[in-house]
């Protein structure tokens, strides 16, 4: 299974609406979309988050823990 960062876990709690991995990759294609062309830190990470779910079956989506870690100081983006 894909190890997530800390910044994709976030976001994957951000657009886990539906709590399916199907979904959670339609909201983020979609976000993307909207996505400014100077947006490339957000679209870097969309796209490894996307890449990380569309390896991963359902079940292994299903058994991750998707809960927000906004309280803790996140490391730079990269680290």
């Amino acid at each position: 299974m894909e190890n997530f960062t800390f910044e994709e876990t976030n976001l994957l709690c951000i657009y886990n609406g539906t709590g399916t991995r199907t979904g959670v990759i339609a909201a983020l294609t979609e976000m993307r979309g909207y996505l400014e062309p100077d947006e490339d830190e957000l679209r870097a990470l969309t796209d490894s988050a996307l890449t990380k779910l569309g390896r991963m079956s359902d079940a292994e989506f299903a058994a991750l823990e998707l809960f927000p870690d906004f309280e803790t100081e996140a490391p730079a983006y990269g680290e």
